[in-house]
């Protein structure tokens, strides 16, 4: 993972083409074996998560290239690597476990290092009955769910709302898990979390404790697919 980062860091300080095709060679390396640490990662989850040990390394990892259509960004390569591992795959709309190596040194996004559990792209109607859900069932959802995640994790409440909507109290100890619009828990992690030699391990044991957490919403995500409400 440390050549990893040190390119990263590299391609950060020379985000253009000229650059990069001269770097191409190693970037190839780098990408190898990122792939490398992926399927691993696949395996070791999808000892807990069979609908993990499906998954395939185009299900789950990203290009490189940016799409600068509509951004004011308009550098043509990320600075980071992710690896969102979900079942039915990256795209499926569902609660995965995702791992993000940036170029370090602070914990905001895309620099900073993360785990992150849950996802940040819900249907409308999935929202609704999550909203319900812990609404109505709490004290099942702290105790079997938020409790049992790594107390490392926490909630992010980026892109929540500013207020409870107004069918819930606002003073109920509930009342931030209803203002969310993404139900996602985070994990920020430094440099030597990243380059140790057991990182797949000490990984998957994280995103372990909060494989209640992904099947608490999927179960949501499979209703609104199945049923079409």
């Amino acid at each position: 993972m440390k050549e990893i980062l040190k390119f990263l860091r590299d391609l950060s300080c020379n985000n253009n083409k000229e650059w990069f095709n001269a770097n191409k060679d190693r970037y190839q390396k780098v990408l190898a074996s990122w792939h490398a640490f992926c399927e691993e990662l696949i395996a070791e989850i999808g000892k807990y998560d069979q609908d993990i040990a499906k998954l395939t390394i185009k299900d789950c990892t990203y290009r490189i290239y940016r799409d600068t259509r509509f951004s004011k960004d308009k550098t043509p390569y990320k600075t980071h690597f992710g690896v969102f591992l979900a079942p039915g795959g990256k795209k499926s709309m569902h609660a995965g476990y995702y791992f993000h190596v940036g170029t370090g040194g602070e914990d905001t996004y895309p620099a900073g290092h993360m785990l992150a559990s849950g996802n940040y792209c819900y249907d409308s109607k999935v929202i609704k009955i999550l909203r319900e859900d812990i609404s109505d069932g709490w004290e099942e959802f702290k105790g079997d769910v938020l409790d049992n995640a790594d107390p490392a994790f926490h909630v992010d409440m980026d892109d929540a709302l500013k207020r409870v909507p107004k069918e819930y109290p606002a003073d109920a100890p509930y009342a931030d898990f209803m203002r969310l619009k993404n139900y996602c828990l985070v994990m920020n992690v430094n440099d030597d979390f990243i380059t140790a030699p057991d990182l797949v391990k000490r990984v998957a044991e994280l995103f372990k404790t909060t494989k209640p957490f992904n099947d608490y919403i999927n179960r949501a995500v499979d209703y609104v697919k199945e049923e079409g409400v």
